[in-house]
């Protein structure tokens, strides 16, 4: 009764509660939000409390005092610090609808989910929601809101492949009437990649660089495969020397960047493969017309669409905006009656 009262001080929403980024799109007004998902937490004489969330917390990353510390609070898609967790879905649902108010709101919120997640992991992800506020919860599978986003007919008899590269998992579905024909879902994604830059860089240079840094490296200069000169741009990175333990600044190239993160592109690759292998041949046939789509942060990695379609044989092609076809693709689930067949509760 009391939900009911107030729904009318509520603006339904979805949510692509992602490792790296949190989407928010809002019934009748589309995408209003794009910010990381961090959260900044401070202690004050024992009492622990929430500082800062989303960009303004993620600036702080690397660079607190003893008595703050930032926190990611989702890890490879899902949900690992729930308390947390909770605090950002509540500031992300204050800030789309515009601040706070005094009469409270009842949202009916749409989450997205990997394909592989357990029930333990889809289970918090709804406890979360509930708590910062949901009356509704639904959930709907990443890759299914990313071929609704990119435009994919998925309504349709027709076979379509969508490969979403997020900060955690890379999902790889084939779509077709409404379903998942086949999916897969591989720890692998932004977050492996920028690992992988920091890892080389301190093994081959012995220069310490952080998590902003090796991310900042990896969209100014990234590059899926090695350039057709050889060698690439050559840029400067700054960092810790290990032996000497002074700042130091160093010059490397955008092919040593292509073999840092050679491995992860693999593991993608052979995620695609191994999905090909498993669709129907009356859907193989639709893929071959259509080609693959890519779609969230990672497909944004320079020559990563070449590097699938050489290793395939098949067109790829990164859907217009991909950093925001997940949410959107939920957000139409959530406003249009024949996509809400794709939400499910559990």
């Amino acid at each position: 009764m009391f939900t009911r009262l107030f729904k009318f001080t509520s603006r339904d929403m979805a949510i692509d509660l992602g490792t790296a980024n949190t989407v928010v799109y809002l019934r009748g007004s589309g995408i209003v939000l794009n910010e990381a998902s961090v959260v900044a937490i401070e202690t004050v004489n024992g009492v622990k409390r929430v500082k800062a969330v989303g960009d303004g917390a993620k600036l702080m990353m690397g660079k607190t005092p003893d008595n703050i510390e930032t926190v990611r609070p989702l890890r490879d898609g899902v949900i690992a610090d729930i308390d947390v967790a909770e605090q950002m879905i509540k500031y992300f649902i204050r800030k789309a609808h515009g601040g706070t108010s005094r009469l409270p709101r009842w949202p009916e919120m749409v989450i997205c989910v990997p394909s592989r997640s357990t029930s333990v992991e889809r289970r918090a992800i709804r406890d979360a929601a509930t708590n910062a506020g949901a009356a509704n919860v639904w959930l709907i599978e990443e890759p299914m809101a990313a071929a609704i986003g990119a435009g994919l007919p998925v309504t349709e008899p027709i076979g379509g492949m969508i490969v979403d590269i997020g900060g955690g998992t890379t999902e790889v579905a084939v779509l077709s009437l409404r379903g998942l024909a086949y999916s897969n879902s591989v720890r692998v994604g932004g977050d492996k990649l920028d690992e992988a830059i920091s890892s080389s860089i301190r093994r081959n240079h012995s220069l310490l660089i952080g998590e902003s840094s090796a991310e900042r490296i990896k969209k100014d200069y990234g590059v899926a495969r090695r350039p057709a000169d050889g060698t690439g741009l050559t840029f400067q990175i700054r960092g810790r020397d290990l032996v000497a333990g002074i700042p130091k600044e160093i010059a490397i190239t955008q092919a040593q960047l292509a073999d840092a993160i050679s491995e992860p592109v693999a593991q993608i690759v052979e995620a695609v493969r191994i999905a090909l292998e498993n669709t129907a041949p009356e859907l193989a046939a639709d893929i071959v017309d259509n080609g693959i789509v890519m779609t969230g942060g990672g497909a944004l990695l320079r020559d990563v669409d070449k590097v699938l379609a050489d290793e395939t044989g098949l067109p790829v092609t990164v859907a217009d905006n991909p950093l925001t076809c997940v949410a959107l693709g939920a957000g139409r689930a959530l406003e249009d009656p024949e996509l809400r067949g794709v939400l499910t509760t559990a």
